[in-house]
């Protein structure tokens, strides 16, 4: 019988300097409206509050993970500076941030990708309620 090999560290990007870094806009949003995208299978379509007038829309690639109703009134931290693009019909402005990680007692072969069943994806949120649109630093 033999040992399995642990699975390798994930493989660090390299490092960038502060200045680039601090371009990043990263805010609380509050998650008002979740529904399934029209147009893709993956993705969900979320209005959110991120404390201005308007609110924003943000295409997230999570419908795996997430029922659409397990994220109204969850505040989520985003990237609230990428530019709006189109996803697949939908525009996006912005991105939601998740830590993924494989799931308990799943070692992927060497070359390949874990899909959605071999690993859990989980929106980044806060500890406490804070104001929508709070700067994250």
């Amino acid at each position: 019988m033999t040992t399995p090999t642990p699975p390798a560290a994930p493989e660090a990007l390299p490092n960038i300097a502060y200045d680039l870094f601090a371009k990043l806009d990263l805010r609380v949003a509050t998650v008002v409206k979740a529904e399934p995208h029209p147009n893709a299978d993956k993705l969900l379509k979320l209005t959110l509050d991120d404390g201005t007038p308007a609110g924003r829309q943000v295409c997230a690639g999570i419908k795996a993970w997430y029922a659409p109703e397990q994220l109204v009134g969850k505040q989520v931290i985003i990237v609230a500076n990428l530019e709006p693009r189109m996803l697949r019909g939908e525009v996006s402005q912005g991105m939601v941030l998740a830590a993924s990680d494989l799931k308990e007692g799943v070692t992927p072969a060497a070359d390949a990708k874990p899909g959605a069943e071999e690993r859990d994806v989980i929106v980044l949120t806060v500890a406490k309620p804070v104001k929508a649109g709070s700067k994250v630093s």
